[in-house]
């Protein structure tokens, strides 16, 4: 798939458009995908963020149909800030998982409480649905049928949205790039859990939150897999001579990046040592976190 023009749908398969949104970035790959699912009564799925004239792009987009439904994949500053200005002109409910804090791990709420962790991405913390959503509902239109997914590990309160044998998987799979885990909300133990239960699933395709769709679906959730373990090895490598440091491990494992890539990557080593902390493989001195000592627990 060549990459749209924000501004213009692009017919993907039965009853779905695309609509790109003009945020292209190192952690949005050419924008942001806005999705339009039906004929007469539209679901927009993760509007992306407050521009007007992707704001615009919808409602043309749209003329001759009723939006009815908006859906959030989860509450990143890239998915759900125009949900709001969109409700508030066609009176459609916002749909998601909760607030942006919500769906937290116990370990990930004491972390974001007590003020050890520093970073992370864009949380639009204003974000409100008017409806939660949980894993097993469903939502219809006159033509559509999804169901919901809680799919936690990018986002503790990620959703994805299953339309038959496809799914709409938010930022959780992409083809362009491994998912950024970045605590409090990105939490490495529950992608791993998603990973699996969508392997398990084996939908035909899925339309991702960025980039094209992924027809080899089960090849990416195994890479994707495979990717995560072998971190987890080079992590351990380099924490066996002495403890070290968030930052120092980061330097270490991630030796093929550009400098300006390293801040997200040490959110990912991060989300990394919190899992193995949990596990009891590590531990973390004087406690956890982004600014302790990492070493090898104690048999």
């Amino acid at each position: 798939m060549q990459k749209p023009t924000p501004g213009h749908p692009v017919d993907l398969a039965r009853n779905i458009r695309l609509l790109l949104a003009p945020n292209p970035g190192p952690m949005t790959h050419w924008g942001t995908n806005t999705y339009l699912l039906g004929n007469d009564q539209i679901a927009v799925i993760d509007p992306g963020p407050d521009n007007d004239a992707h704001f615009q792009a919808i409602l043309d987009a749209t003329k001759g149909a009723t939006i009815t439904h908006i859906l959030v994949t989860h509450a990143h500053a890239d998915h759900s800030p125009l949900a709001a200005r969109l409700s508030q002109v066609t009176s459609a409910p916002v749909m998601g998982f909760g607030p942006a804090e919500a769906g937290r791990s116990d370990v990930m709420q004491r972390l974001a409480q007590a003020n050890l962790l520093e970073g992370g991405e864009g949380v639009d913390t204003s974000f409100r649905p008017d409806m939660t959503l949980r894993d097993g509902d469903v939502v219809e239109g006159t033509d559509w049928h999804l169901g919901i997914l809680h799919t936690p590990g990018h986002f503790a309160g990620h959703l994805s949205f299953a339309y038959g044998t496809e799914i709409f998987s938010g930022d959780h799979v992409m083809d362009w790039a491994s998912t950024l885990i970045s605590p409090p909300d990105g939490d490495l133990g529950a992608f791993m859990a998603t990973c699996h239960m969508l392997k398990e699933r084996n939908p035909n395709k899925l339309f991702p939150g960025h980039g094209a769709p992924i027809v080899a679906v089960k090849d990416r959730l195994a890479w994707l897999i495979s990717h995560r373990k072998a971190r987890e090895t080079a992590i351990l490598k380099v924490l066996k001579p002495a403890a070290l440091t968030v930052t120092e491990i980061t330097a270490q494992v991630y030796t093929d990046v550009p400098p300006k890539v390293l801040p997200a990557a040490a959110r990912n080593v991060f989300a990394h040592l919190i899992d193995l902390v949990e596990r009891k493989l590590i531990t973390a001195s004087p406690e956890l976190s982004t600014k302790a000592q990492f070493h090898f627990a104690k048999v």
